[in-house]
């Protein structure tokens, strides 16, 4: 019972401390379903699980020796969020004489929001794989069951965080500027901090 207790809390750990920047992308994303409607919150959280999914699976399958993406290059994945950023900036820019504000959204669907939660959690590859490849399948099994509690645990705190009506109504009056300049951020952090970019170089 006591290696029970001792799997779960380091597989929240692990979950918590690899996804505390998650946290800010989903109030942000909650926040602009919320002003604009987009994304739908159900793509939100099917975009988090997917996006978790998928990053766990290939840490899985690092983990037994097989290379999918080399850790160098992960870092690019930082230019998802990024490009969105932009995307939404050039139409706030566009639509700057109408008289209706464009809507603040960024991440307008399920695939935008299953390529923002990858990005954001590329890094944390380097993490898991390790972590599975030293522990057992047991273990293994149940660190995943901790994850996936752990993504409904942070869809509701960012549906929480994004649901007060002074911030949402910030969001609609600035989101157009704001949510674009926010994934523009966290897609620069991504790339910058992977150190990617000397590589190219």
């Amino acid at each position: 019972m006591g290696d029970l207790f001792g799997t779960l809390a380091a597989a929240a750990g692990v979950f918590a401390g690899t996804n505390v920047d998650d946290i800010i992308v989903l109030t942000v994303l909650f926040l602009s379903a919320r002003a604009s409607g987009q994304p739908r919150p159900w793509q939100i959280w099917v975009g988090q699980y997917v996006g978790v999914a998928a990053l766990v699976a290939v840490s899985a399958v690092a983990a037994l020796g097989l290379t999918i993406v080399p850790d160098r290059w992960v870092g690019l994945l930082g230019l998802v969020p990024f490009g969105l950023g932009v995307w939404g900036l050039v139409g706030a820019i566009r639509s700057r004489g109408d008289e209706e504000l464009p809507a603040p959204a960024v991440a307008s669907g399920l695939a935008s929001a299953i390529g923002v939660t990858v990005a954001n959690g590329a890094d944390n590859i380097s993490v898991y794989t390790p972590m599975f490849r030293t522990i057992g399948v047991t273990t293994s099994l149940i660190t995943v069951a901790v994850f996936a509690v752990g993504v409904a645990v942070w869809c509701l705190a960012g549906s929480w965080l994004g649901s007060h009506r002074k911030v949402v109504d910030v969001v609609e009056r600035y989101g157009h500027w704001l949510v674009p300049g926010v994934f523009m951020l966290i897609g620069a952090v991504i790339v910058f901090e992977s150190g990617v970019l000397a590589r190219l170089v």
